[in-house]
This record gives structure tokens, sequence and C-alpha cells, in this order.
């Protein structure tokens, strides 16, 4: 794309008028893919669910309810619970659990936090609730989790 657009922005080539503008929207369109990738949002057409998404990975730790999720969204737990679910492919509560398990499982090898700061980041009020969920999730303590060399992977629960 990018010896494409080299090649146009001269202008002098005939249909650089048109082709300029396109190629720009489609380099545009790859690097929000690629940023939308690195923050580990599921792809969606639906602005209100983007939104939605944004905020459960920007705030973890928040104590979400579809109610509050849905008002994020401007629109009806019930329809918020069925555009989510068609978006996403889980009702909105899934998803969190699965998307703050998967975070706690990052940090985990990331950081030397203790497991209660972790759980506190991740959404959890104590250590006993996150190591439960994660234990549930991923078939393993978080303390077995983080001794695990990293090249293996997340274990056979793994969802995100």
């Amino acid at each position: 794309m990018i010896d494409l657009l080299r090649a146009d922005v001269s202008g002098t080539r005939m249909g650089s008028g048109a082709a300029l503008p396109a190629l720009l929207d489609l380099v545009l369109v790859h690097a929000l893919r690629q940023w939308h990738e690195a923050a580990g949002l599921p792809e969606t057409d639906d602005p209100a669910i983007a939104t939605v998404l944004r905020e459960i990975h920007r705030y973890p730790q928040e104590q979400w309810t579809v109610g509050r999720l849905s008002e994020i969204a401007g629109m009806p737990r019930a329809v918020f619970t069925r555009r989510f679910t068609r978006a996403v492919g889980r009702p909105p509560m899934s998803y969190l659990l699965s998307s703050r398990l998967q975070r706690g499982a990052e940090l985990l090898r990331q950081t030397d936090a203790p497991l209660a700061t972790i759980a506190r980041r991740v959404g959890y009020s104590t250590e006993f609730a996150f190591s439960s969920a994660f234990r549930r999730e991923y078939g393993v303590p978080p303390s077995r989790f983080r001794r695990l060399p990293a090249s293996a992977g997340l274990p056979d629960g793994e969802s995100g």
C-alpha cells in the first residue's frame, strides 16, 4: 500500500485524483484494524457495542452490570443484551468474565504483582474469588499458571 501511495502522491499519474483518497482510506482502515486487534477488542460494526467494549477493556476493575453497560450503549437492557450477544458472540457478562480473566492471565505473565493486586485490577473483590474463577476458566490456579513457561501458552480453558 505504501508503494502505491508513494506512486500516487505526486498526482501526475492518470487517475491519481481518485486513487489517492481511496488509498488513504484503505491505509486508515488497516491502521484502525491493527489498533483494534492490538487492544484485544472483538470486531463489530455496531458503534454502541464498540463503545461498551472499549469501556470494559479500559476499566476492567469497574463493577459492571448489564444495566450500566446498557446505559453506556444508550439502549434498554434487553435490546442491549441481544445486540451485544449478536455482535460479540456471547452475552455481556460472559464476555466480561472472560475478558477479566484474560487480562488477569496477562498480568500474571507480565508482572510480579501480588495476586490480590491483580484480582482488584481486573474487577474481583478478593484474591479467592479471582483464583476460583481463574481455575474454572483455565484449569489451573493462578500461582501455577504464573510459573508455567510463557511458551506453554494458555491451558485448554483459554477463551480469549
